[in-house]
Parts: C-alpha cells; sequence; structure tokens
C-alpha cells in the first residue's frame, strides 16, 4: 500500500472516536495489552511521563519534550488528535514518524487488525510505542487519548505521571460530575510513581489525595507549590497553569539531568522544537487572525477571557462544533456582539451549520451560515477591517482546516 492507501485503510475501516464518537470507543485493555504482547511489549523499553487532564495536556505534552530535548535527550512524543497529518501523532524530537514506517507497520500487522477488530486508538498507540522502542528515546512523553484509567495508553509505567485539570467533557464516557471525571483520570497514577497536579481544585483534590495515598505515590499541586514565572511561546496567559505542571513533572523526573537553562530555553521554544499547531495560534495579523483548539466549557472561558484582553474594533467568530457537544452549555459564554460566522467542520461528527445557527440566535448569537469553514474564514475577513479581530474555533477539526 501506499501511504495515502494506508491512511484511507485506517481511517475508513475502523472506527475512530475523533470521526464517529461513542461507536469508536473500546472501553477496556484488553486490546492493547494483547497487541503490545505480539510486538514484544516496546512498552516496557523505553521511560516516559504520562500526561492526562480535560484542558491542557497536548500544551503540557509539547512542554515536556521541548525542555528534555533542550537538555541533550532523544523525546518520543505522542499525542492526539493531529490537525493536518496522521503523522504528527508520532514524534521524535519534532520530527514526524516517516511515512514508510506508517506503512510498513500497517501492512505487516493487518490481519491481527482485522481478526482482533481493533480501534484506529489502539493500533495508532500501539504503532508509537514500537516506533518509539525501535529508534531508542531516552523517554517518550504520552498523552492519554480519553480519560485515563481505561485509555490505551494506560499500560506503560511512567516515571511522573501528569495530570493537568479536570472539567466537564466526554462526559458520556467519563461520568457527568467532577469527581466521576476524576476518577477515571487518577486511573493513570500508578504505586509510587508521583504525581502531579498543575491545577487545584476542590472537587477533585481529595480524589487525587486519597488514591496517591493509597498507591503510595508521591502527590505534588504544582500551583500551590509554584513560586517562579517562566515565559513561554505559546501565546494565553492561561499557559502559566500548564507550565506550573510541567516544571514540577521536570522536577521530580529522577535520573535525568536537567538544568535550568534547558527548562527557560524549552519553555521559549516550544512550537520551534515540537511543531506544536493551533494553540493561540496567530494565522495574520491586520487584522489579527486567532485559531484555538479549545472546545470544551472551561477551555473556551479561557480564551474568552483572552479575547477579552484583546484590542479591536469589532471581534468576528467563526465557530463550530460536533455534534456530542453540550453546545448550549457553551453557546451561553460567547459575547452577543460579534459576529459570528457559524460552519461545519468535514468530519461525520460535526454538527450542521444551520442548527448551530438557530441554537446560537436562542441565546443572542446572530450570524450567517457559511458552507465550509475556509468559507467561513473568507467571510470574516471580507467583512473585517485592519483593527478588527478573527477568532476561529469550538473544535479541533475546525481549527485543523485553517492551519
Amino acid at each position: 500500500m501506499t501511504y495515502k492507501e494506508t491512511l484511507d485503510w485506517m481511517f475508513g475501516q475502523l472506527p475512530m472516536y475523533q470521526q464517529k464518537g461513542a461507536v469508536a470507543m473500546n472501553a477496556k485493555l484488553d486490546n492493547i495489552i494483547r497487541f503490545c504482547n505480539v510486538l514484544d511489549n516496546p512498552e516496557k523499553k523505553f521511560k516516559s511521563i504520562h500526561v492526562a487532564g480535560t484542558n491542557g495536556k497536548g500544551s503540557s505534552s509539547h512542554m515536556l519534550a521541548s525542555i528534555l530535548q533542550e537538555a541533550g535527550y532523544r523525546v518520543g512524543l505522542y499525542t492526539s488528535p493531529h490537525l493536518r497529518d496522521f503523522r504528527e501523532r508520532i514524534k521524535i524530537n519534532g520530527k514526524v514518524v516517516s511515512k514508510e514506517f506508517v506503512t510498513y507497520f500497517i501492512e505487516q500487522h493487518k490481519p491481527f487488525f482485522e481478526y482482533n477488530r481493533l480501534s484506529f486508538f489502539e493500533m495508532t498507540v500501539g504503532m508509537a510505542f514500537e516506533y518509539f522502542a525501535q529508534e531508542k528515546v531516552d523517554i517518550a512523553i504520552v498523552e492519554v487519548g480519553l480519560g485515563g484509567r481505561l485509555d490505551s495508553t494506560n499500560i506503560i509505567t511512567p516515571e511522573v505521571s501528569l495530570i493537568t485539570n479536570i472539567g466537564m467533557d466526554h462526559t458520556q464516557f467519563l461520568g457527568d460530575t467532577l469527581e466521576k471525571i476524576a476518577l477515571e483520570k487518577a486511573g493513570i497514577i500508578k504505586p509510587k510513581v508521583p504525581v502531579i497536579i498543575s491545577e487545584t481544585q476542590p472537587e477533585t483534590k481529595m480524589i487525587f489525595t486519597l488514591i496517591a495515598h493509597q498507591l503510595k505515590s508521591n502527590i505534588i499541586f504544582a500551583d500551590v507549590e509554584s513560586a517562579v514565572v517562566y515565559e513561554t511561546d505559546l501565546l494565553g496567559e492561561y499557559q502559566q497553569k500548564n507550565i506550573n505542571g510541567v516544571v514540577a513533572c521536570i522536577h521530580q523526573l529522577k535520573n535525568f539531568d536537567v538544568p535550568e537553562k534547558a527548562i527557560v530555553t524549552g519553555l521559549r521554544r516550544v512550537v520551534e522544537n515540537t511543531g506544536l499547531l493551533g494553540r493561540w495560534q496567530e494565522l495574520q495579523n491586520n487584522p489579527l487572525v486567532v485559531c484555538d483548539t479549545a472546545h470544551n466549557k472551561e477551555g473556551l472561558e479561557l480564551i474568552l477571557k483572552q479575547i477579552e484582553k484583546q484590542s479591536y474594533n469589532q471581534l468576528h467568530i467563526v465557530l463550530g462544533f460536533v455534534k456530542d457537544k453540550d453546545v448550549n452549555s457553551v453557546l451561553v459564554l460567547f459575547p452577543k456582539d460579534a459576529k459570528y460566522y457559524f460552519v461545519r467542520p468535514s468530519i461525520p461528527r460535526g454538527m450542521d451549520a444551520a442548527v448551530l445557527q438557530e441554537l446560537a440566535k436562542e441565546l443572542g448569537l446572530n450570524g450567517v451560515v457559511c458552507k465550509s469553514v475556509k468559507n467561513g474564514l473568507k467571510k470574516a475577513l471580507n467583512c473585517a477591517d485592519n483593527k478588527d479581530m478573527i477568532y476561529v474555533g469550538g473544535s479541533t477539526f475546525v481549527v485543523a482546516e485553517v492551519v
């Protein structure tokens, strides 16, 4: 198979949560354990840091990778979803996995995938672990896909676990309260492995503390103990919360020499070192166009606060969501004086733009329906003057079409 044929097979034949939703979920670890046994357990052949959380886990994972790269280490990075190319999910020192490896890996294990009906995420996790083991990384940063306890990545025993924060997202899988969601995220805490909590929340602090105590794991609430303020090339004041957890994580990492200079430089060069996309990313100036992958209530609250701090004449918002999102709880956050361009991300889970327009109209948010994300951005650019601001977001899959 060619690389394109390989991707077509992966995306088309196997269920994928980001595209399809709940039908793609496999809330068990048996498949990934079986597959990694076939691969001779690559997850046991490299050291790792495991990163979970409702918001900030992607940014935090890239920060960790950048710092460790600056310290001179060979660093694997596994994240999801991708924006432009599938290979963004699997990197070593900022360089994506080769097309040849992806194609060979899928061809080699295709009979196993078909017979055992592995999910898209399960086979991708196996691919990442095999790649990191073959390439002999010094350490891999492994981002949880969804939840923690039953996520396919949760077969590693990391050097440190990092949980960024807890918010109300994916409640159909993880539970309908912060406490229930915290229990799922806490599933990545391993016996006697230190765990860092980036953001202390009263609803979840006791849960994390209790589980860490039961597992004899040292627990650190980074925002309580952090006193140093660092700069980062990732824009948005909310990144400081992520930085607190990342720096605490580095300090808990044993047998790795990470000087302070590597922390400072690594945080300033996250995008350069790792190629991170879609986090308060400025696409152009005059007018300022910003996109961000924030897609739940807590994440969008932070983004909208950041927007309020900008200087502009008129705000234009290109907005789209997926069908299984509680859109009403999110739409109430948005300003009524902005001009809206409602779009549908081009995936099966994408919410119809006309439906979104009607829901928004009921809450006093007025705008036009656009035939695509790019068309929405084009219309916004046509309507905006140089001193206006355009924000593109609501879903990772909206942002994927403009970066």
